[in-house]
């Protein structure tokens, strides 16, 4: 379609994108289901956006209930070529205060059972995933953070979890031994679909707590980090304006075709009903037979 080149995915607290003018909300049928909820369409000055509210509006959808093949497929039909996610998420390092903000560079997967690839079914592709998060849409993002009020952090390695529970205080400390700096629900198999679906993927975390591992701070609980987040909320929105403002140029930018060497299977190998199933992630390599009128 074509309709936006910016996505949005908002967490919690962050279910509406104000300030957005010739606004539209459309329901998109995936291969994979429906979205989380409806994507909103909208134009920040002279720059369309696609938002999704990443847990439904109210909030509806656990971390592992989320259809994330669903999200990013749907806004991958509709043009997107970056994507901004913002997240709330716990900090396991003293220098990272609650009401902090993050752009995270590096990941570690703790989830389990996840559906995190668009292949299989007859297509196989591996894509590097090295660098998890887009550096170039990562700096533009720290640069429009760095304008607000908030504290900024650039970098640092976010742990994600499984959940809905939160950590053990053990789980914590461990995570800690490791060299991590936060831990969250839902960046994984986010940026993974993202990045095989060639979009630029990069995160503003929203520390809201210390997790469970800080002796002298209050435990991580829903209504702590919900009422730390709604804080930042109205900081997010003026960072994804700024960004949306000053996007940088996809020229050379790995992301952009990170599945050009990726897929192994030769195409007279890949079934049709896949190649059309796929044809928004694949079509510019492995376009399907036009059907018969």
């Amino acid at each position: 379609m074509g309709e936006a080149s910016l996505g949005v995915i908002g967490g919690s607290g962050f279910y509406e994108m104000e300030g957005l003018s010739d606004v539209r909300r459309l329901q998109v049928e995936t291969p994979f289901g429906a979205p989380s909820d409806a994507i909103v369409l909208g134009r920040l000055d002279a720059t369309t956006v696609a938002f999704l509210p990443r847990h439904g509006v109210g909030h509806r959808l656990l971390p592992s209930e989320l259809p994330v093949r669903a999200n990013i497929w749907a806004l991958k039909s509709l043009g997107v070529e970056q994507l901004i996610s913002i997240s709330a998420c716990g900090s396991l390092r003293e220098e990272i205060a609650p009401l902090d903000l993050v752009i995270p560079d590096q990941l570690i997967d703790r989830t389990r059972g996840r559906q995190s690839t668009f292949f299989g079914n007859g297509i196989v592709a591996h894509v590097s995933f090295a660098d998890p998060f887009c550096p170039t849409l990562a700096a533009a993002l720290a640069a429009s953070a760095e304008t607000t009020p908030a504290r900024v952090h650039r970098g640092g390695t976010l742990v994600v979890m499984e959940g809905p529970a939160f950590s053990t205080r053990a789980e914590s400390n461990l995570y800690r031994s490791w060299g991590a700096h936060l831990i969250g629900m839902t960046a994984l198999p986010e940026a993974k679909l993202a990045r095989e679906a060639e979009i630029c993927y990069a995160a503003v975390a929203c520390a809201t707590d210390y997790d469970v591992w800080h002796e002298a701070e209050e435990d991580v609980s829903a209504d702590l980090i919900l009422a730390n987040l709604l804080k930042n909320v109205e900081v997010s929105k003026q960072i994804v304006r700024r960004a949306a403002a000053a996007l940088p140029a996809r020229d050379g930018c790995p992301c952009a075709n990170a599945l050009q060497t990726a897929i192994v299977t030769a195409p007279e190998w890949v079934p049709e009903q896949v190649k059309r199933d796929l044809a928004p992630i694949i079509g510019r390599y492995m376009p399907a037979t036009p059907t018969a009128v």
